[in-house]
């Protein structure tokens, strides 16, 4: 299968061993001496602004720190041989937050800063910010309700009263280049920005295949037949827990009917009209956010950078 190394969030291979053979033991590496801990409060990551160029705002994982924390740091993994963990704040006071992490650093939203990060340092920040909302949003047992605690380095929670162990999930999504002849199928939903529009997308449902996906969204969004569907390449996307993968699909027909439900609008593009897009010239329409696996796709369909067919 091709990789995206250029697409926001999809560098960690190689830059982070997840070491899941240390998870069980990873409170012994809090007492390294190159222990690093990644903060973060309401959901927000300590980013460094001291530097020329934005960075994760590592801390020791100092024993005042961690005892302010939420629940007990999660292991990240091996960052060129350094034990990163992650851990929330959020239960402090702002005041004592800033307080103990915003000397030359500040709490911000990684969607607004991650296309700013260097590659593995944005792979690394999805890691933490997908684990940890996922124990924020998942307190109690879905088995009998009782209350659950982080176990196995924090890889998964257990429930103090039946003993299920529960681990962190990951919502698979379908997004696609639908493309006729020279032209690409692209929608708007209604609480895009104005003028953004985008590839289709939508989760998989049980039992789905991949491809199955890809057929079923773009028929449900828009009525448009698509006959075979191809595998481009995928993009963790930490908003909440969601895995993108980007696929190319044909399109067997090109009548579009809307489902307003679903879209505001949906319209074919072609590949010149594309590529005034993406350069930000065209007078109503505006191309994916950058960090978006859409974006990437896109620019390297217009570029002719896409093995299709």
């Amino acid at each position: 299968m091709p990789e995206m190394p250029h697409v926001t969030f999809a560098a960690g291979s190689g830059h982070l061993d997840r070491a899941a053979h240390l998870r069980d033991v990873a409170d012994d590496f809090l007492r390294h001496r190159r222990a690093a801990l990644l903060p973060l409060f309401h959901g927000k990551i300590l980013i460094d602004l001291e530097e020329p160029a934005p960075r994760l705002g590592w801390v020791p994982p100092l024993p005042e720190y961690l005892e302010e924390a939420t629940e007990a740091p999660v292991f990240l993994g091996l960052s060129d041989g350094t034990p990163c963990f992650a851990a929330d704040f959020t239960a402090m006071e702002t005041d004592v937050a800033e307080r103990l992490f915003c000397d030359g650093a500040k709490f911000i939203d990684l969607r607004s800063i991650a296309g700013e990060l260097r590659a593995a340092s944005a792979s690394i920040a999805a890691v933490a910010k997908g684990l940890l909302n996922w124990h924020e949003t998942h307190p109690f047992c879905a088995r009998c309700g009782g209350r659950t605690t982080p176990d196995h380095g924090g890889w998964r929670r257990r429930c103090e009263d039946c003993g299920a162990v529960h681990f962190p999930r990951t919502d698979p999504v379908v997004i696609m280049l639908v493309v006729h002849e020279d032209s690409v199928l692209l929608g708007r939903q209604a609480q895009f920005p104005p003028g953004i529009y985008s590839l289709l997308a939508g989760f998989m449902e049980p039992g789905e295949t991949v491809e199955d996906a890809v057929r079923r969204e773009t028929k449900e969004e828009t009525a448009v037949q698509v006959g075979r569907v191809g595998y481009l390449g995928c993009q963790p996307w930490p908003f909440p827990s969601n895995l993108m993968l980007g696929c190319w699909a044909e399109a067997e027909t090109t009548d579009i009917r809307v489902d307003p439900e679903e879209l505001e609008d949906a319209q074919w593009i072609t590949r010149a009209k594309m590529q005034v897009i993406l350069e930000g010239k065209h007078p109503r329409i505006k191309a994916p956010r950058k960090d978006a696996i859409a974006r990437a796709i896109l620019t390297d369909w217009v570029q002719g950078d896409l093995s299709i067919g």
